[in-house]
């Protein structure tokens, strides 16, 4: 039987490329088959099969080598076309086929039961009426604190009526990718625009920045093989995904630690390709990263920057651009849509990817960068070349919010002055509230099932919706209630939010800063203050009006771009 099984085996393994019953089949079926002695009379009536026992029967396989190996697998191959092999008579099987839903109900549960499992509100929000939303009825109305359109651009008149006048002309939809049919006036626009916004010679627009960090991240590992992508530890879950589908050696870096990361880098000669993946302001938690010094260091060891501005663009600098403008305030401030004299943080990052779904108010992502990398991603990304076109309307009212968001630095100001209020406020009750500079109001709760509970009573009592952040969107025991305000949040509304959240954190009995103070400190909670809370906005930029822009940045004239196209105009 041993001998019989052996034989069966060493069968298997050669007609894996010739035959597809074999092929079809794991490793542990065959051998299960191997063990079954009515198995050989069906395989000798086999097309594929037949012949290979027959040449078998005249060796021996006490000394199995690769000639013979060949030559058994050749016969096979010979004796018949693969496409004239039938199914073998009389095969059966006890095994059972997977339970597919089972599985999935298992994870489902398990999802449950360590409180992970996603709930989606039914929230419809109210252009007249921002920022407020109705739930399922139209007359159960709600305060939305939660939105990532930070500046309420998806309300805003113009933007909706270029795109109305646009889809009148244009129809819905693209018609295709850009290579087919998707290319057109309105993404040229577009791009142009959002490569001066942040003074590059060249931009591209994807579906969204997810998908637009995933394209660029994965596309440097295939294109570098021996590159090494430097990320953040706490980056968001697409650069993740384009890190890991890039295949590239990686190496994680603690939060913001500028040490970890050079003796990472410094691991690799200067010549080896090496990218540094990091966002401007992380949305969780609030914190922002220190570009400069990032640039620094890739300088030093030969590295490229990626950053991701996906939470700034729109509301730091003096146009909108994000951190890295907002480095060089007066400067650019100065220079409007021009470049200043001497050279930005800006200017030093290679590559800059933000979203169009939040600050600017409608979908889409893009990346900003040289002309000979946007036309290199053009050129070989996948997730933008097989991707279909965001619809010309979309462009058009996106070109058109770009412009609003860059010459109206009123709405950045109100935003940070409305969340400087709300933070002073909680910070005067004890609310807990995790350190940083920038728009992001965090509230520490700590666990899951009350961070769950606070969120649906400010919901269902005080008609107030601020969304609950657990595990994995952040780590366990650092669950939160996340606030984020817009310039249109003012304070008769913001009172309200105050005092009912000091409400529920009373009911709820919920650790204040003085609770957390007594473990020592939390998520810089209690703990003592450092410099990385002072706001990045300072008091003299927060007494700047739109008068105090430079006059070329209302109605500039912004020439097309070659990398658009892929042809030079």
């Amino acid at each position: 039987m041993r001998c019989f099984t052996s034989k069966m085996e060493s069968i298997a393994r050669k007609s894996m490329n010739v035959c597809p019953f074999v092929r079809a089949n794991s490793a542990a079926s065959l051998r299960t088959l191997a063990n079954n002695s009515g198995l050989l009379n069906i395989a000798k009536r086999c097309p594929v099969m037949g012949p290979a026992l027959k040449f078998e029967a005249k060796h021996e396989y006490s000394t199995s080598t690769k000639p013979v190996h060949a030559s058994a697998a050749q016969a096979a191959v010979h004796a018949q076309p693969v496409e004239n092999v039938t199914q073998l008579e009389g095969f059966k099987t006890n095994e059972r086929p997977f339970d597919y839903e089972a599985a999935v109900s298992e994870q489902l549960e398990a999802k449950r039961k360590d409180h992970s499992y996603r709930y989606f509100n039914n929230i419809n929000r109210l252009a007249k009426e921002f920022p407020k939303a109705h739930r399922e009825r139209e007359d159960d109305k709600v305060m939305v604190w939660c939105s990532n359109d930070y500046l309420g651009m998806s309300k805003n008149k113009e933007v909706y009526e270029t795109m109305i006048k646009t889809m009148q002309k244009y129809g819905v939809g693209s018609g295709g990718t850009r290579n087919i049919a998707g290319h057109n006036r309105h993404a040229i626009k577009l791009e142009a625009e959002l490569a001066a916004l942040h003074k590059k010679d060249g931009a591209l627009v994807f579906s969204s920045c997810f998908v637009a960090n995933d394209a660029v991240l994965s596309l440097f590992g295939k294109k570098f093989p021996n590159g090494v992508i430097f990320s953040d530890k706490l980056n968001h879950a697409s650069m993740i995904t384009g890190i890991k589908n890039s295949r590239a050696k990686k190496h994680i870096f603690r939060h913001n630690d500028m040490k970890h990361l050079e003796e990472l880098l410094s691991m690799y000669p200067k010549s080896t390709p090496k990218l540094i993946a990091f966002e401007s302001v992380y949305s969780m938690c609030g914190s922002v990263s220190p570009i400069s010094d990032i640039c620094d260091l890739a300088e030093k060891y030969g590295a490229i920057t990626f950053l991701d501005e996906v939470h700034a663009v729109g509301m730091y600098g003096p146009h909108g651009a994000g951190v890295a403008e907002h480095m060089d305030f007066d400067a650019h401030l100065k220079a409007g849509m021009n470049r200043p004299a001497h050279r930005t943080v800006m200017d030093r990052v290679d590559l800059i990817t933000g979203t169009l779904g939040k600050s600017f108010g409608v979908v889409g992502g893009y990346v900003a960068g040289s002309t000979q990398m946007i036309d290199w991603i053009r050129s070989f990304a996948p997730g933008f070349i097989f991707t279909t076109s965001l619809p010309p309307a979309v462009m058009s009212g996106l070109a058109t919010s770009v412009r609003i968001v860059r010459k109206n630095l009123e709405d950045r100001v109100n935003q940070q002055k409305n969340v400087r209020y709300i933070k002073a406020q909680f910070a005067n009750l004890g609310i807990p509230v995790i350190p940083n500079p920038s728009h992001i109001i965090p509230l520490l709760i700590g666990n899951p099932t009350d961070c769950k509970k606070a969120s649906d009573i400010l919901l269902n009592q005080y008609k107030i919706y601020v969304q609950a952040i657990n595990f994995p969107s952040v780590p366990r025991g650092t669950e939160r209630l996340r606030i984020t305000p817009s310039p249109h949040h003012g304070k008769v509304i913001s009172d309200q939010l105050i005092e009912a959240i000091d409400d529920i954190w009373s009911t709820l009995e919920l650790k204040r800063v003085s609770d957390w103070a007594s473990f020592g400190g939390h998520c810089g909670i209690g703990s003592a203050k450092h410099d990385t809370d002072k706001p990045l906005w300072t008091d003299d930029e927060l007494k700047l009006t739109n008068n105090d822009l430079n006059c070329n940045v209302y109605d500039p004239v912004i020439k097309p771009l070659e990398v658009s196209s892929g042809i030079k105009l």
